[in-house]
C-alpha cells in the first residue's frame, strides 16, 4: 500500500513540476490556436502548450494506472 501511495505522489509531483515549467516556457509564444471540442472551443493556446499538456496528462494517467496495478504484498 505504501508503494502505491509513493508512486502516485511521485507521479503527481513530477507532472506538476513539468506543467509548471511548461507554463513558464510558453508565455511569450506568438503562434496560438484553439481546439474545437464539438460543443465549444477552447481559448487560443500556444501549440507547444497543447502538446505539453497532453504529454503531462499521459504521464499522470500512466503513473496512476501503474500505481493501481502494483500487487499488494501481505
Amino acid at each position: 500500500m505504501v508503494k502505491k501511495i509513493l508512486l502516485l505522489l511521485l507521479t503527481i509531483s513530477n507532472a506538476g513540476l513539468i506543467l509548471f515549467v511548461l507554463c513558464l516556457g510558453t508565455q511569450n509564444l506568438n503562434s496560438r490556436s484553439s481546439i474545437n471540442l464539438g460543443f465549444s472551443s477552447t481559448p487560443p493556446y500556444p501549440n507547444g502548450f497543447i502538446l505539453g499538456l497532453s504529454i503531462t496528462l499521459g504521464l499522470v494517467s500512466g503513473g496512476s494506472t501503474s500505481a493501481l496495478l502494483i500487487s499488494s504484498e501481505n
